[in-house]
């Protein structure tokens, strides 16, 4: 991976791994943020880039990135809520990132996009909108180190987890066992049961963990869910 990235190979392999959503973090104090979420024992940090086309907000872009690279190692998981998202491979690359996360919605050339961000050095994601059927992602899922099933309308924190979004998650775990299916959107503690027993093994909880008065008590709950599902498909296998 590109140059200053941490621990550059945590996919692969369908273990419970948790992102806090630095987005509900207090951003004008990222880097203290950064390391107060991974004493609590994050797994890695997922960063919502916003562009104000692809949603209608607007975050930050490869600067604030870039800073806080170099007061982390943690493992960046970039959330690339962008049109054009080929545009961003390279600034992304720059800034330390070690998973660029691009919406199949947002391009034509799906493949392509793969292709220059595996050529940049980082590993790739697809994320998929609610309107968007599972079944698009199929044909990309042998390329890519993880698959993104959003359980909320992007570009908007604190909305409700959308729990009809849970058989996308059951498709690809019936087809993938070992791949790694995130899920974004209103993850906490009264809904991880859901996410984790459709298949879901990374977990971006925003609000939930970020906010809450024992971020590691919120953590090692998500995590015990997670991994007590894994377990039981295991078995069951």
């Amino acid at each position: 991976s590109g140059a200053g990235n941490g621990n550059g190979g945590m996919l692969g392999s369908c273990s419970c791994k948790i992102g806090p959503s630095i987005l509900n973090a207090d951003l004008s104090n990222l880097a203290s943020e950064a390391r107060r979420l991974m004493d609590c024992g994050a797994d890695y940090l997922h960063l919502d880039v916003m562009d104000g086309h692809f949603v209608p907000n607007m975050t930050f872009g490869h600067p604030v990135v870039k800073s806080l690279r170099h007061h982390s190692d943690a493992f960046f998981d970039m959330h690339m809520m962008v049109n054009r998202p080929e545009q961003w491979i390279e600034g992304m690359r720059d800034a330390g990132a070690n998973l660029f996360t691009f919406h199949i919605e947002a391009t034509d050339d799906v493949k392509g996009c793969i292709r220059k961000v595996k050529e940049a050095g980082m590993q790739v994601g697809v994320g998929l909108k609610p309107k968007t059927p599972v079944d698009v992602v199929f044909p990309y899922v042998e390329d890519v180190d993880m698959v993104l099933v959003m359980t909320v309308e992007p570009g908007f924190g604190g909305q409700k987890f959308m729990a009809d979004m849970m058989p996308k998650v059951q498709a690809l775990r019936a087809k993938y066992k070992s791949l790694d299916i995130e899920v974004d959107g209103g993850v906490g503690p009264a809904t991880i049961d859901l996410a984790a027993e459709a298949g879901a093994n990374m977990i971006v909880s925003g609000t939930a963990v970020v906010r809450s008065d024992n971020p590691r008590d919120v953590i090692t709950q998500l995590r015990g869910k997670v991994d007590e599902a894994i377990q039981k498909a295991n078995l069951e296998r």
